[in-house]
Order: structure tokens, then C-alpha cells, then sequence
């Protein structure tokens, strides 16, 4: 059975930082391309970083700089670091799996997710709320 969990959400003021944390099981996640999308309220869900199999890292404009994603293929564990947060970066933050290679998880960066193909994998997601 494929799991995954996020943890680490906060609720912290506009500048601050949060770094949250996906653990998978039951999938290699050496072997999917990893991503964090979010979702604020009454927003569609939207991709904010991706993660390749060979490493590479992309980002939605909105965040670049300031985000950063990784992974622990060993401990098979996706991180988002988060610094400057503000608050429209307020949201629900999931960690989703791709099999294979980034496609959709690139398709959706900074752009709505509906229409743009389908994530395999999906964790439940972690609140960020950032208060000015």
C-alpha cells in the first residue's frame, strides 16, 4: 500500500520560514519524479516545485528563490524549504508522485492542475498559513 504523509505546516508571520516534509512508503522514490502542489481556499491546486528522477529541480515563478524542494531517496522522505513566506503563499501543501519522469508535475507549475494531466500519487496535505 502507497503512503504519504506530510508534516511540518505552521502558521507563522509574512517573512518567516517553514519547512515541511513528505515520507513515502510503499513506492521507490528513486524511481518518480516528486512535486509539492498547494491549494488556498477557493483556489485550484497548482504545482510549486518539482522533483526528476536525475535531480534536477524546477520551480513556479512565484516561488523561486524562495523555495526550495529535495529528497532523501534513502529514507525516501520529499522536503519543501520555505523562507519569505507571505500570504499568498497561505495553502494547503501536498506532496505527489509521478511515475517516471516529470510531466505533468512540470506542466503544472505555477498553473492550475485541472487540464493538465495526473499525478499517480497523492499525500493528504499540511496547512502553511502566513499572517501579515
Amino acid at each position: 500500500q502507497i503512503q504519504m504523509v506530510e508534516s511540518g505546516g505552521a502558521s507563522v508571520q509574512a517573512g518567516g520560514s517553514v519547512n515541511v516534509s513528505c515520507v513515502v512508503s510503499g513506492l521507490m522514490l528513486d524511481e518518480y519524479c516528486m512535486a509539492w502542489f498547494r491549494q488556498a481556499p477557493g483556489k485550484e491546486r497548482e504545482g510549486v516545485a518539482s522533483s526528476d528522477t536525475d535531480g534536477t529541480s524546477r520551480y513556479a515563478d512565484s516561488v523561486k528563490g524562495r523555495f526550495t524542494i529535495s529528497r532523501d531517496n534513502a529514507k525516501n522522505i520529499l522536503y519543501l524549504e520555505m523562507n519569505n513566506l507571505q500570504p499568498e503563499d497561505t495553502a494547503m501543501y501536498y506532496c505527489a508522485a509521478e511515475s517516471q519522469f516529470c510531466l505533468t508535475a512540470i506542466e503544472a507549475l505555477g498553473a492550475p492542475l485541472t487540464g493538465r494531466g495526473v499525478m499517480d500519487y497523492w499525500g493528504l496535505g499540511t496547512l502553511v498559513a502566513i499572517s501579515s
